[in-house]
Order: C-alpha cells, then sequence, then structure tokens
C-alpha cells in the first residue's frame, strides 16, 4: 500500500477552504497562494471517498488547462502516478477515471457559446480556477449545472455537496462581478446563505496569501522577488499582497481617484451641458452628463469634462433592467428637467449609433425625439474613442480634463476595471462591463481634446549634407550599439 500512497499534503488554510462548512468558496486573493493544488487535492480526495462523483475542473483556456493541472511535478499525471500504475486510475485526454466510478473532466470555456457543451452535465464538484478570467453570465450557468442526485455522500462530508471551489487574483474582465460577489458582500471567512436568485448556496470568502503556502518559499525561493518587481505598485499590491482595490491588467492605468473623482458642486449655469449614452436592455444601458468648463473655475481648465450625473440600468453587475425604451426617455428627461443653461436650453445628446438603425420600423431615436428626448448619432470608432479617454484622464501638467462627481458610482466602478482585448490590445474587451465607458467615450469623441506636445529638447537642424554623407558620418555609431 506504501506504494499507492499520494502525497497530497495542504497547508492550514488550504484546509480551511477543502472542508469549510460553505459550498460556495472563492480562495483567492495574492498570486502564490496555493489555489490550483487545493483544486488538484479537492478532486483527488473526494472523488477517492465518495463514489460515482463527477468533478468539473474549469479554466478559460484549453491550452492553460492543461499546462497548469495536468503536467509539472505537482501536475495530476505526477500526483496520480503511483495509482495509475497499479491500475487505480486511468487518464484518458481531459477524463480521469477512478477505480470507484468516480470521474475528473478538465473543461474550458474559451467562448461565451462554449458553456452550452456543459447544458446536459451534472456537476457534483464545480472547481473554477482563475474565475476573474469568466464573465458573470458563464460563472451563472455552470453554477446552475451544479446539482447532485442519487449519490451517497459518507457522513462526514454530508452537507458539502454539491459544492463550488474558485480561485483567482484580482483583475482581469470578472474582476468586479467576483469582487462584488465574495469579497464586498460580507467580511473574510464569513459564511453567508444566498437567496434563491443568487444561486441559494453557501458563500465564503477565503483569502488566499503568498504566506499561506509556505511550499511556495521551498520550490521557488525567487517567487515573492519577483513579485515584489512587477515594476508598479499598484500591481504588487495585487498580486503579492491581493488588494482587490487594485485591477491588474487595467486599460486605463493612468486612473488616479484622488485626482479624477470629486465632491458633487453646483455647476455654474452657462457652462455647456450633454449627455452620452449606451443602449442595453439585456445589458445595461448608461446615461451621463457632463458640463464643459470654460475655465473660470480655477481647479477646472477650460475645457474639462465634469460628469455630474449618470442613469445605469442594472439589477446586478453587468445585467440590464429589460427596460421599454418608453420608461427609459421619461427617467432621462425628468432627470434633467433642471438642467436648462441660463439660455433655457437643455443638454445636447450623443447615442450609440445602435439606436439609429431601422428594421422594419422607426428606430429607437425616433421613438426617443418622439417623447423629446433628442439624440445624435454618436462617433463609435473605438480605439481612437478610447484613446480620447485617455489623453483627458492624462490632461496636462499634471491636471486632468475629466472630473467625475462621486455619485456617479457606476462609472466609477467599471471604467477602471475595462481590460485590454486579448486580440486586439489596443482596444477594450466587450466581454467587461464597458457601457458606461461607452457613453463617456461617444462623449468624448463629440469635442475631441488634443493634449499639449511637450518637447524637452528642441529639435537641431540637419547638416547640410547629401545622404550618402549622412550614412557615412551615422554608420559607426549605429553600428556600435548593434
Amino acid at each position: 500500500m506504501s506504494q499507492s500512497a499520494l502525497n497530497l499534503n495542504l497547508h492550514p488554510k488550504q484546509g480551511v477552504a477543502l472542508l469549510s462548512e460553505a459550498t460556495e468558496i472563492l480562495y483567492g486573493g495574492a498570486a502564490g497562494g496555493g489555489k490550483s493544488f487545493l483544486m488538484r487535492v479537492a478532486a483527488i480526495m473526494f472523488c477517492t471517498a465518495i463514489s460515482g462523483l463527477q468533478v468539473y475542473i474549469f479554466r478559460r483556456i484549453s491550452a492553460d488547462l492543461i499546462k497548469n493541472h495536468m503536467e509539472g511535478p505537482k501536475g495530476m499525471r505526477a500526483l496520480l502516478a503511483p495509482w495509475v500504475a497499479q491500475s487505480f486510475v486511468n487518464i484518458v485526454e481531459n477524463e480521469i477515471r477512478f477505480w470507484n466510478g468516480s470521474k475528473i473532466y478538465l473543461c474550458h470555456c474559451e467562448h461565451e457559446k462554449n458553456i452550452y457543451n456543459y447544458q446536459g452535465a451534472e456537476i457534483h464538484l464545480l472547481l473554477i480556477d482563475e474565475i476573474t478570467h469568466f464573465t458573470e453570465s458563464m460563472y451563472r450557468f455552470l453554477r446552475n449545472r451544479v446539482r447532485m442526485v442519487g449519490i451517497i455522500v459518507p457522513e462526514q462530508y454530508r452537507g458539502l455537496f454539491p459544492r463550488i471551489l474558485c480561485g483567482g487574483n484580482p483583475g482581469n474582465i470578472g474582476h468586479l462581478w467576483v469582487k462584488a460577489a465574495f469579497v464586498d458582500a460580507a467580511p473574510e471567512m464569513e459564511i453567508r446563505q444566498m437567496p434563491a436568485n443568487d444561486g441559494g448556496m453557501k458563500r465564503q470568502y477565503i483569502p488566499a496569501r503568498l504566506e499561506d503556502n509556505p511550499s511556495m518559499a521551498e520550490d521557488d525561493p525567487g517567487y515573492e522577488q519577483r513579485l515584489e518587481g512587477l515594476g508598479s505598485e499598484a500591481l504588487v499590491r495585487a498580486m503579492r499582497h491581493g488588494d482587490w482595490s487594485i485591477i491588474e491588467g487595467a486599460y486605463f492605468d493612468c486612473w488616479a481617484p484622488e485626482k479624477h473623482i470629486i465632491r458633487p458642486f453646483e455647476i455654474p449655469k452657462h457652462w455647456f451641458r450633454f449627455r452620452g449614452f449606451d443602449w442595453g436592455s439585456s445589458k445595461p444601458f448608461a446615461c451621463l452628463w457632463a458640463a464643459v468648463s470654460d475655465g473660470s473655475l480655477p481647479a477646472y481648465p477650460a475645457g474639462a469634462f465634469i460628469v455630474y450625473r449618470e442613469y445605469y440600468g442594472a439589477s446586478v453587475p453587468n445585467v440590464g433592467l429589460k427596460m421599454r425604451l418608453e420608461d427609459v426617455g421619461q427617467a432621462i428627461l425628468a432627470m434633467e428637467h433642471g438642467d436648462k443653461d441660463d439660455q433655457g436650453r437643455m443638454p445636447l445628446g450623443v447615442a450609440d449609433p445602435a439606436i439609429f438603425a431601422e428594421d422594419g420600423g422607426p428606430s429607437q431615436a425616433e421613438t426617443f425625439a418622439r417623447m423629446g428626448c433628442q439624440w445624435k448619432r454618436g462617433d463609435n470608432k473605438r480605439v481612437p474613442g478610447w484613446s480620447q479617454l485617455r489623453d483627458r484622464l492624462l490632461g496636462d501638467d499634471g491636471k486632468p480634463m475629466l472630473y467625475i462627481f462621486n455619485t456617479c458610482v457606476n462609472l466609477i466602478r467599471t471604467l477602471p476595471a475595462l481590460q485590454h482585448d486579448q486580440n486586439k490590445p489596443e482596444d477594450v474587451d466587450t466581454d467587461g462591463e464597458d457601457h458606461a465607458g461607452d457613453a463617456l467615450r461617444y462623449m468624448c469623441m463629440a469635442r475631441p481634446y488634443t493634449r499639449t506636445l511637450v518637447v524637452k529638447e528642441p529639435m537641431r537642424a540637419l547638416p547640410d549634407m547629401t545622404m550618402d554623407e549622412l550614412w557615412k558620418k551615422a554608420r559607426p555609431t549605429i553600428e556600435s550599439r548593434i
């Protein structure tokens, strides 16, 4: 029997997550906390203890799944090698079969449509590695597949199944919903019963730190120093210390709450005002109002945007209200009733071009217009729009050209969390909650801003030489640097 023993030792914090009375757990935070190893141990241990158990391990990308969970000295192949040698376990492609009928399925969900590959699955133990790589809709669908019928669970594990265990770090497209669902809703370690409309399970956040996984210091003594040397204080706080207020990989890395978020003040009546709108039904809609500074208040440079109001149509993060257009239009008009300028003019509006599309009837823009809610077609060039937004965040001489009232909670929540598109890094990943960002992007494109170009050294005039003479003069210097 000694030849068939497996090395499945866990550290204390990992053990807490393994046997917690909660049934929907996030074990995460800092990098190096032992999340992936915990999942492999949980899968193997519970498959050994419960006959017929069906365990699904997910990562977003298939290649990451194999590299992270199957290969390496602590991967599934190495951990299970003694049992494979004695035919207790059989590994077939992305499936691990145990002698007692239990199975581990290695799964990926790269695209939103991939969730339907698991529509008929009965998942007894759902393990999601790097949960912040998943959208909330993906997670909710997979959670819906977590059920358990006809499986005899040993006495010591009763009440723990069906079960979900997730691991993840701050950042990526799922940062906002994971933080809202697990991190913000209750103190660390507290177990709380969720309502039926949020899964109905017992949810818990167990913070994982590098210190909770002493094996990392033994296996890779330089890992902590590499985390400390990420080059960005924000990244170090997120990945080394598990700070969920820091968003790793953010598109707008120039976001600075102390600069961009301000307390509300009375906006001068003569300042130009306008609004931006991004429509959504099953996804949130977003309407933002901004005033344009004329420089009369020294704190805000001429041309700077002051975003002073938002109307955000969401029930939970990134889930829309499915409201009627007419109701949305009436609410917008009611909110801006007191916004007339000193000449009696209401704010102008720029909107998502999609609302101007006609499909056998009046466009959404026409429906709004009939109510007196007028929109102009927004410029939907994505990359130039994000560039305009970035330039306004940066501003000139340390003074931004974009300020946001602290009452605009959804814009403040979602804008700094936007991520780069992996396939087109200069664009924002549309899987994220980008609706308020889109509304602001249309506004930035409606009033383009150009940052002042600062030239630190004056350009020196080229000497009066032919191209051949210039090349002969420059060649030794160029060759010395090759």
